[in-house]
């Protein structure tokens, strides 16, 4: 009985990073012609909902830390897409808003969602069923994870 549950097939794990690891590959030709990577494309697409956001806020939107963020923020702005600035309150607190360049590229990106689930051959009510259900387990994890 133990061999069984360390057989790869009997990893729920497993199709979840395989599976992602499809996705994102599928972002590639698009994001490429953007010139951004699939991190930037998320942190991007956070600026494009709420224009300006700190570090941190990003940090939690997109389950990253700063260590991981800073970085990916720094090669934003080096690409002219995001301003980092001290904050006026609080000069600990960064904040990151879009520059023109960074708003201009949301009306080419608007298409990558579709182009997504034609490059995935799905339908987008499969999509939407696996989008329902990795949120609800997520949220779980991250309820229990806030207990411990």
């Amino acid at each position: 009985m133990e061999e069984e549950v360390l057989k790869l097939e009997q990893q729920v794990c497993f199709p979840i990073y395989a599976l992602s690891r499809e996705i994102i590959q599928r972002y590639h030709p698009f994001l490429d012609t953007l010139d951004i990577t699939y991190p930037q494309y998320l942190v991007l697409m956070v600026l494009w909902e709420h224009q300006k956001q700190t570090v941190n806020q990003l940090g939690e939107k997109l389950l990253l830390d700063s260590g991981t963020l800073t970085p990916l923020l720094k090669r934003l702005e080096l690409k002219g897409l995001v301003l980092r600035k001290r904050s006026n309150i609080d000069e600990r607190v960064v904040e990151i808003s879009l520059t023109e360049a960074g708003s201009a590229i949301e009306s080419e990106a608007g298409c990558i969602p579709g182009k997504l689930v034609e490059a995935l051959g799905i339908t987008g009510e499969e999509l939407a069923e696996l989008q329902y259900s990795v949120n609800k387990i997520l949220n779980k994890v991250k309820k229990n994870k806030l207990k411990q």
